[in-house]
């Protein structure tokens, strides 16, 4: 199978939403998890994306692990690969989205990398260098209370700069209107003043496809899924890909069984959802502390589940307000908290499986990996979209059979996201 285009996600939610992104676009995807295993048989496809969780893990790991997901995209035929990071340029000051880029632009011989998070489709557009979410600087956003990455600084040459080893530039809006050629001038003007990475504005779908397009010409970019829509369309352009995209009505195929929502994001958009969802169907909200004092939370939780989910959907949530994860976080620590929490809800969610539930909902980032890794699902087909970001996913080769599942990161959807996915899930 030789692909057209590989990518490496840094974590779940964002490798559906890349995946659905290209799919729309023309492209027959399939999205991995982890690092593909040979035996795995997979469809003919024009994309693979190979999800990962290296958007908050120590450094050193995060630069191994993409570095060895861009081998093996490579050897199945890829010649540009793309580092899929978030709409929202969650990192730290110390990466990881500056070592791993740097260290995908060694693995592939050198050269400048283009960056950029915006997809206005979602809202996250970047105007001189600085990202703006629905509008609101990203440090004005509710980012600014992100639970794992709180963002502090809406200037990405500035944030790109402080987790990078070298020099980081910026290719304005009027270069990009101005059409491929005044891009690479721009670009080849910041190649050598010993520019490596350069924040790439973009406000409309145009500035996209003007990107992808140059993109393309090199071996490695970074950005949200609104780059993959622009390398989707320059792959169709080009004639190298079908513009058939990959067929839907298979992934959508009935599955049967039960069907459960668990939540672990705090984002303002999920706890929202939650309160919609309660209007129609069971919901429990876990009390985090207990989930952190110990098991009892977790088996009271899978006894409360187990006794009403014969009878229709049910909702286990983990999600709290940002001033209670906070005070959790100040009390056992950022990264226990977090690991405590998605271990209790990736638990939760297997023995929901293991109890016949088939279409699972699963909202959060890293409460998605950590679920998905328990389930050990090593790949999906992409199904049609629930909302912007977000498609039916259908599991290829796990051990419990034939799921749909959707794994919503935790700012995107519509209020009604929950039961608007379920019913999208036969």
């Amino acid at each position: 199978m030789a692909i057209l285009l590989g990518s490496i996600a840094d974590d779940y939610t964002g490798a559906s939403d890349l995946a659905n992104t290209l799919t729309k676009n023309g492209l027959r995807t399939v999205q991995m998890v982890g690092i593909p295993d040979p035996s795995l048989a997979l469809p003919d496809v024009d994309a693979v994306v190979v999800s990962l969780k290296i958007r908050s893990v120590p450094t050193a790991h995060a630069v191994t692990a993409a570095t060895r997901a861009e081998r093996w995209l490579r050897g199945r035929g890829a010649t540009h690969v793309l580092y899929k990071i978030c709409s929202t340029f969650d990192s730290t000051d110390a990466g990881n989205i500056g070592p791993v880029t740097e260290a995908l632009s060694d693995a592939a011989g050198g050269g400048l990398v283009l960056v950029t998070p915006a997809f206005p489709e979602t809202g996250r557009t970047v105007y001189c260098g600085h990202l703006f979410v629905g509008g609101q600087l990203l440090n004005e956003s509710p980012l600014k209370d992100h639970p794992l990455n709180p963002m502090h600084d809406a200037n990405l040459v500035r944030v790109m700069a402080r987790q990078s080893h070298g020099a980081v530039g910026l290719v304005d809006l009027a270069s990009i209107a101005a059409g491929p050629g005044a891009v690479k001038a721009r670009l080849e003007a910041l190649r050598v003043t010993g520019v490596r990475t350069a924040i790439a504005d973009a406000v409309f779908e145009r500035d996209l496809e003007t990107l992808g397009e140059i993109a393309l010409e090199t071996p490695v970019s970074t950005g949200a899924s609104g780059l993959g829509l622009g390398l989707a369309r320059a792959l169709v352009r080009s004639g190298l890909a079908s513009a058939g995209g990959a067929t839907t009505a298979d992934a959508i195929r009935p599955v049967g069984g039960l069907s459960a929502i668990v939540a672990g994001s705090c984002s303002k958009a999920t706890l929202h959802q939650l309160d919609v969802a309660e209007r129609s169907m069971p919901v429990l909200r876990l009390d985090p502390e207990r989930l952190l004092a110990g098991p009892d939370e977790i088996a009271a939780a899978i006894s409360w589940a187990g006794d009403r989910i014969s009878a229709g959907p049910v909702v286990v949530a983990a999600s709290a307000a940002p001033e209670t994860v906070s005070r959790l976080q100040s009390q056992y620590g950022r990264e226990a908290s977090g690991h405590a929490i998605e271990t209790a809800t990736s638990i939760i969610a297997a023995e929901l499986v293991a109890r016949g539930v088939r279409r699972l909902v699963i909202a959060g980032g890293e409460t998605s990996g950590a679920a998905v890794d328990r389930l050990a699902i090593p790949a999906f087909l992409i199904g049609p979209e629930i909302a912007p970001g977000v498609p039916v996913l259908r599991t290829i080769g796990n051990a419990q059979g034939d799921m749909l599942l959707a794994l919503k990161s935790g700012n995107f959807g519509g209020e009604d996201f929950f039961t608007t996915a379920l019913a999208m899930m036969h």
